[in-house]
């Protein structure tokens, strides 16, 4: 479904989120090579050819450095490599643009920096188009990170081979102790998105054509055995940076200002998810921390475990901030977490308060979360009293389809992960399905 309209403007925004890494990275060494160079800390191989990892064969091209390599390690050096240059206290690539990252690509800008490292926006020589090449600091954790994310990108790319859903890995390679992963170029996140339109909400429809695709790509993962785990507006891209402008007659009459008057409508609503450096095994019980805060699961904040439920958890929280602009629950503290869900939804079941682990003990009392007696203050009891009940808040902001929505919220965001929707069960919802009908 494309979202079009005669006051057609267009933007360019691609700023990667992010990359919260707390899962626990399994180790397994690969090595790659990068060009000699005349300083100390030179690497005393070589990768051959222009990259290690091949987006075609998706396997390392390796070769050692030999006695009669040197002419063409000259040439090759000749052809642009950037001066060696260390990197900065936190591991991160130094560079300038205009120089090429390996001869293949050329630094255009950087589109983005987080915990992970950089993203950098480059002209690939080769297939002569724009990629986005992910720069993953030269420490070891993100490095094996980024080695389980290339594992899930090559697994989701084998069985996606359209690339409908999931963002598409292009290439990788080890460059002076940088993992590089090679991405297609798209537009800007939906966090993005919302913020560069005052955080306005989307139309229901919008959202209807959003979440569709957001289970679709999940029930696809989870059908792999894959948790993402960090599902989120920051890691959900949309294809084309494009957008329409329109006017938004819910402006209040005392707001001249022209950015106020008109709100933004992606042109086309075709979305893809990224981030894989956290995708967990789904068919194993997990007890670490995982998810950015807004978007975690109660089972995770109480220490029970988790799988693919908690992926399920992250779509009803991201569908109502599409629907109200804003995160459902904006917090940091644990309790105060948990007290926001007990006011937006009902209490906890008392099986699961009963079965929380050490570390989850003391935000329950006699069988009930120890609020608002354990709050850390009284702007944390106002900030949890003012939130509506999840009808409330959905009825403030959606004009029509509220009623189907709201059940598929109240199936996606129950407390027991056993009994919470799957992507497969939420796709055939009346809020996707009842709109299908009226297309037909």
């Amino acid at each position: 479904m494309g979202f079009v309209h005669p006051l057609m403007e267009t933007d360019y925004v691609a700023e990667f989120p992010h990359n919260h890494i707390d899962r626990r990275p399994r180790k397994r060494p690969r090595f790659a090579w990068d060009f000699p160079q005349a300083h100390p800390k030179a690497q005393s191989g070589l990768y051959f050819g222009q990259d290690v990892g091949n987006g075609t064969s998706m396997g390392p091209s390796r070769v050692l450095l030999t006695d009669h390599s040197g002419l063409y390690l000259k040439g090759l050096a000749q052809k642009g490599s950037p001066p060696w240059r260390d990197d900065d206290k936190d591991g991160h690539y130094m560079f300038a643009l205009g120089e090429n990252l390996t001869p293949r690509y050329k630094i255009h800008r950087k589109i983005g920096e987080g915990t992970f490292g950089q993203v950098l926006e480059c002209w690939d020589r080769e297939t002569r188009e724009m990629v986005a090449v992910k720069v993953v600091r030269s420490i070891k954790k993100y490095r094996e990170a980024a080695m389980s994310e290339i594992d899930a990108l090559q697994l989701l790319g084998k069985y996606d081979r359209n690339g409908s859903r999931c963002v598409q890995i292009r290439n990788w390679f080890d460059y002076r102790n940088h993992i590089c992963i090679v991405f297609e170029m798209l537009g800007p996140s939906i966090y993005d998105f919302l913020r560069k339109n005052s955080y306005r909400p989307f139309p229901v429809d919008l959202v209807r054509e959003l979440g569709r695709q957001l289970l679709e790509c999940v029930a696809f993962m989870h059908d792999l055995r894959l948790v993402h785990t960090d599902l989120k507006p920051e890691n959900i891209l949309f294809v084309s940076p494009d957008y329409v402008k329109i006017p938004d007659y819910k402006v209040p009459v005392h707001s001249f200002s022209e950015a106020a008057c008109y709100k933004r409508l992606p042109k086309s609503s075709a979305i893809k998810v990224i981030d894989f450096g956290s995708t967990a095994d789904g068919h194993k019980h997990h007890n670490y921390i995982v998810s950015t805060r807004h978007y975690r699961a109660p089972e995770v904040i109480l220490g029970l475990g988790w799988s693919y439920s908690c992926d399920i958890w992250s779509v009803g929280c991201i569908l109502v901030e599409l629907c109200t602009g804003e995160a459902l629950f904006q917090t940091h503290d644990n309790l105060e977490h948990l007290a926001m869900m007990e006011r937006v939804l009902g209490p906890l079941p008392q099986q699961m308060l009963k079965r929380v682990d050490r570390h989850a003990e003391k935000y329950v009392r006699r069988g009930r979360l120890d609020w608002p007696d354990n709050a850390t203050s009284r702007d944390s009891i106002k900030a949890v009293m003012k939130l509506p009940r999840l009808q409330n808040l959905v009825m403030q902001h959606v004009d029509h389809s509220a009623g189907d929505i709201i059940d598929l919220l109240q199936g996606l965001l129950r407390y027991d992960p056993s009994t919470r929707l799957t992507a497969h069960s939420a796709l055939g919802h009346p809020f996707f399905s009842r709109d299908l009908y009226r297309r037909l």
